[in-house]
């Protein structure tokens, strides 16, 4: 299943066949892949290749989807009570991730138009600094930004790295669409495909720091001679509800400080999926565990606590479960009475469930057992829930005919202040928070909504 496998002749058939299978979207996006490919490989990365002078991040910003490497979806800034409506516009085609915010404010999201996958946005303005094509999975693609705002994304068959301006800076083949884009305690860049190839890859060069891992296993080329290789885009429309068809739907929490990173993967012909335990040693990666606990499928990615030891997670079932992160037994389960989804948000033993189906609440876990700390039935999700210091937190609800940004306060679930999200309409990918205060919504047909913080 290695990508640099040279094609036989059946293999191309094979390709042509799925393409005239695939979906008008995938078909027409064809020749952005090819253009964005082929100016990728043509550049040298940028910078040293033995002294790594990049940093990753201090968590300015929101350089991951989920903040951070244990995917906390929590920000160390203190969160703003008072906001205001700093600008909106649309993108020019749907969202399916949430926005990324660099440290120094920019914003980036993946889309899926005629012209470009990948956008960036001034925080200030909302004026775009720049629009690139890439593969048309981009829009399903993990994406990481580090400290010097270089952006990692993943597309049709690899990962790719731009500057802050846009211009490519390398390219590394992959088996399938890396959905899943970390940081490694080290420093380098953490790639996982919904197919199930792992690799580690330097931040610089995009070379491989160790041999790929395949948790799906190496296929058997002398049992299996004329297996071919599944198209890139395979399984990626059942990622989004961790289905059947998607072997890797979720985005790995990264213990940096232990090199342990956990994932979650369905194997085929299996009746639910695993939580799977991983090590990266910085000479190889090796499996450590795995648990077949998430009936029906993974609902969220897995989220670690602050101290590594407990990982929380949600299945298709309804139900959110503690994970001993060292050998991967179940400390409880607690049926939330809807299906979570992205990945619980994780501060100060609060974990706070998102998902489209459900309503704001909040939870401590109490070692053998959780407690709802409080909740508001009458708030109805539409996106995710993220924390701030300070003990704020924001939401978006359905109120009457309108999206509203909620502030509400974290110890007691109150709301503390409200916002219109003007036109906006069905739900949203994720709310993300800037290292000044800032909150960008963004929303699943394509708008882009600033606050900022009220000055006093």
């Amino acid at each position: 299943m290695r990508s640099g496998r040279r094609q036989t002749g059946r293999d191309q058939q094979g390709s042509r066949d799925s393409k005239r299978l695939a979906p008008n979207w995938l078909r027409t996006g064809t020749r952005a892949l090819a253009v964005a490919a082929a100016g990728v490989l043509t550049l040298s990365a940028c910078g040293s290749t033995t002294v790594d002078d990049i940093k990753v991040g201090s968590g300015q910003g929101w350089p991951l989807v989920f903040h951070d490497a244990r995917n906390s979806a929590t920000s160390p800034v203190t969160g703003s009570r008072e906001l205001s409506l700093s600008w909106s516009r649309p993108v020019g085609g749907p969202l399916a991730e949430p926005a990324l915010v660099g440290p120094d404010g920019q914003i980036v999201v993946t889309t899926r138009t005629d012209s470009c996958q990948i956008f960036s946005y001034l925080m200030p303005t909302g004026r775009k600094r720049f629009c690139n094509p890439l593969g048309i999975s981009a829009i399903a693609g993990g994406m990481a930004v580090d400290g010097a705002t270089n952006i990692y994304v993943g597309d049709d068959g690899g990962i790719n790295s731009l500057n802050a301006l846009g211009q490519p800076r390398w390219r590394t083949p992959a088996a399938g669409v890396p959905i899943s884009v970390q940081f490694t305690g080290d420093g380098n860049v953490l790639s996982v495909t919904q197919l199930g190839q792992v690799d580690v890859l330097s931040r610089q060069t995009g070379d491989r720091k160790v041999s790929t891992f395949q948790l799906l296993g190496e296929p058997d080329f002398l049992k299996f001679p004329d297996l071919p290789r599944p198209p890139d885009f395979t399984g990626l429309d059942d990622c989004a509800t961790g289905g059947p068809q998607c072997p890797v739907a979720n985005v790995s929490a990264v213990d940096e400080k232990s090199g342990r990173f956990y994932a979650t993967l369905w194997q085929p012909g299996e009746g639910s999926a695993d939580l799977v335990a991983l090590t990266y040693s910085g000479k190889e990666i090796r499996k450590e565990w795995s648990a077949r606990i998430l009936t029906e499928g993974s609902a969220t990615s897995p989220t670690l606590s602050s101290d590594g030891s407990t990982l929380y997670v949600g299945d298709n079932a309804n139900h959110l479960m503690a994970v001993d992160a060292s050998d991967g037994h179940t400390k409880w389960v607690h049926d939330l009475g809807f299906p979570a989804r992205g990945a619980v948000s994780v501060a100060n033993g609060l974990i706070i469930p998102a998902g489209d189906d459900g309503h704001l609440m909040a939870l401590r876990d109490k070692g053998g057992a959780p407690e709802i700390a409080w909740e508001r039935k009458d708030l109805a999700l539409r996106g995710r829930p993220v924390q701030t210091a300070g003990g704020t937190g924001y939401t978006v609800a359905p109120i009457g005919d309108n999206l509203t940004l909620v502030t509400f306060d974290t110890r007691s679930g109150a709301t503390v202040d409200s916002h219109e999200l003007p036109g906006a309409q069905g739900s949203t990918v994720g709310t993300t928070v800037g290292a000044k205060g800032e909150i960008v919504v963004a929303t699943r047909i394509g708008e882009l909504f600033v606050f900022k913080p009220d000055k006093k």
